[in-house]
Order: C-alpha cells, then structure tokens, then sequence
C-alpha cells in the first residue's frame, strides 16, 4: 500500500493569501488534491493542516472517514501540525507520523497542483512497483527534464524523512541515496505546474 501526505499546512508567503483556498474550476486547490488522490489507487489519504486549519478543515470536513477508490483502502484523515511556523520539515514529520504501519511507500503530496490527475497518480504509483524490481526506493517524475511531484519513498527510508529539519520536504533525503532513484518521464506537465504566486494562479486560471 502506498499512502500519500497531502501537505496543506503552509502560510502561502509569496501568495499573500492562503493559496488553498482559491478555487480553480469552482473547487478550493486543496478540495482538488484529496478528490485526485481519492480517485487514484492510492492506500490511504493524510492531510497536513496548520495555517488556517479551522477554514481548509471546512473545506475538507465532508471527506474525513472517506476511502479511496478499491477495497479494504484505509481513509481520509486529517492531522494538525502544531509547528507548521518552524517550516516545512514540521508537517512533512507530521504526515509520515500518521501513516499507517502497514504501508510499503510515502508519497508527498503538494496540495497546490490541481492540475494533477488520478491517472498521473496512478502512473507514479506504478512506477514504484517498476522501482522494486530494480532495487531502488525513491520514484521521481520528470517532464522535459525538470523535476516535479509528486514523489514516492519507500517506508524503509522513514527514520530519514522523520529526521529533515527547517523549511524543506524530502529533498534532502533523496539527495542521499541517488542511487536509488527511479525517474520517470510524464506525458505532461502536470507534475511541475504549481500555485506559487500570484502569476501562478492567474496563469492557472486565465
């Protein structure tokens, strides 16, 4: 089972507004992210909450206890990062905290790409069963050369991921094993098209 940590807790500094609660096709981005993965055959669903919890919580509150697409999927939940100020390492550790024990991969997951669909999901999925068949532990998809999310790390690697600090995701983690690493080139650009700024979303939305 692969899990995926929806991380939603950050203060969307160079947005000057919470980000994932701007809709894009009459939807908030971070409604969009849970209804992507829900629709894939991911394991189970963990959404990181921290700035602004209380307004993202309400958007998300109709999905707690929902399961993903498949039998015997494990739910959606919703976990608060207390720390979620002290940078993005805090709710990256709050997500893998929560992921179920029976879980084989960690897939982190930006709630600001609403571009992503089930099938790129899927896709990224899939390659990580190709990743075990060749020894490696890391999935990383490309488009035209660019790196892009999201990824998947093996559970083995989750003593790594727990011990990142300050305001990064896993990069550094999969900075240590590049040998592990699996690439996978996508079919579009789904993968590296995010909410950053405001220029980001007037280009997603125009």
């Amino acid at each position: 089972m692969v899990s995926a940590v929806v991380l939603a807790a950050g203060m969307s500094t160079r947005m000057g507004r919470n980000k994932l609660l701007l809709t894009f096709r009459d939807k908030a981005l971070v409604v969009h992210a849970v209804d992507t993965l829900l629709e894939s055959t991911i394991g189970e669903i963990i959404v990181v909450l921290g700035h602004e919890s209380e307004k993202v919580w309400d958007q998300l509150e109709d999905y707690v206890g929902r399961a993903p697409v498949g039998a015997q999927r494990r739910r959606v939940r919703l976990v608060k990062n207390p720390d979620y100020r002290d940078g993005l390492s805090t709710s990256v550790r709050t997500g893998v905290q929560a992921v179920s024990p029976e879980a084989d991969a960690i897939m982190i997951y930006l709630a600001d790409q609403p571009l992503l669909e089930s099938a790129d999901v899927d896709r990224i999925i899939e390659a990580f069963a190709a990743a075990k068949a060749e020894d490696k532990m890391i999935v990383v998809p490309f488009f035209k050369g660019e790196r892009g999310n999201p990824v998947i790390l093996d559970a083995s690697l989750r003593d790594s991921i727990l011990g990142i600090v300050g305001d990064v995701g896993c990069k550094g983690v999969i900075k240590r094993y590049p040998e592990k690493i699996y690439s996978i080139e996508m079919e579009n650009d789904h993968v590296v098209r995010d909410v950053d700024d405001v220029q980001a979303y007037e280009k997603l939305v125009g």
